[in-house]
């Protein structure tokens, strides 16, 4: 098969920007031409150059991500988009039984995901739905104020929701562990309950675990040079966890 063309169906100004990653030439296609209808500006592309173009450029304001693309990994594409932007991700799987990249794809950072085939009403509500929490988050006046945190060596901004090591890479946070992590560095040196930090992680509806435990663990291996003996979240017994370190504004 021949890889299909990156095309774009623009529309006025001021519309949704959508960019489709899928080398199927048909289903790029059939979601250009009905997100088209429904007052969108379409891109699609079919691989990892396409995808690099079309970011050089203008951002769009979602991407829909298959993650089988022949000769290139889907969730390899992910993570190179969540190092070095925020743009909300909603994945394409091909089969129902890919739970695992599904599980995968959402502890990378994506946002939602479909399974194929899928219905067109289903892909323009769950766009909708993406684009709805986008805009609440930036007209938030809460969020819009926030700083970024230095601790141990690490930056967290959470405006652009990136989190940066001591030795200055970039660590990738999941849905649960950006609401953790904002929950500790405002309240350093304190013990925070389960139900606290749970009611934290539910900031967002679309966090794919909501198991406290599951959630710090995951945290653990991304901050504590040694996960089985934490340092900076220490378990506080009989009341939950403590950000063990000082936090100050930068």
């Amino acid at each position: 098969m021949n890889a299909p063309e990156d095309f774009t169906l623009a529309m006025a100004a001021g519309t949704p920007r959508v960019l489709v990653v899928d080398d199927d030439p048909a289903m790029q296609r059939m979601i250009v031409s009905y997100l088209g209808e429904h007052n969108m500006q379409v891109t699609a592309v079919s691989g990892r150059q396409g995808l690099v173009r079309a970011l050089a450029g203008r951002e769009p304001d979602v991407v829909l991500l298959d993650i089988n693309l022949g000769d290139h990994d889907g969730l390899d594409l992910l993570r190179e988009l969540r190092a070095k932007s925020v743009v909300p991700v909603i994945l394409i799987t091909g089969h129902r039984r890919d739970e695992v990249d599904r599980v995968i794809g959402l502890e990378l950072g994506a946002d939602d995901y479909l399974t194929k085939p899928f219905g067109m009403r289903e892909l323009l509500a769950r766009i909708r739905s993406v684009l709805r929490r986008r805009t609440m988050d930036r007209l938030n006046p809460v969020r819009q104020a926030e700083q970024n945190f230095e601790f141990a060596g690490w930056v967290f901004s959470q405006r652009s929701r990136r989190l940066k090591s001591p030795t200055g890479a970039i660590v990738p946070l999941t849905k649960g562990e950006f609401a953790l992590l904002s929950a500790f560095v405002a309240a350093p040196r304190r013990p925070l309950s389960r139900e606290r930090l749970l009611q934290a992680t539910r900031v967002h509806e679309d966090v794919f675990d909501r198991s406290i435990d599951v959630q710090i663990l995951r945290l653990r291996r991304k901050l504590e040079p040694d996960p089985s003996d934490p340092r900076l979240i220490r378990t506080e017994r009989g009341v939950g966890y403590c950000f063990d370190v000082d936090v100050r504004t930068v």
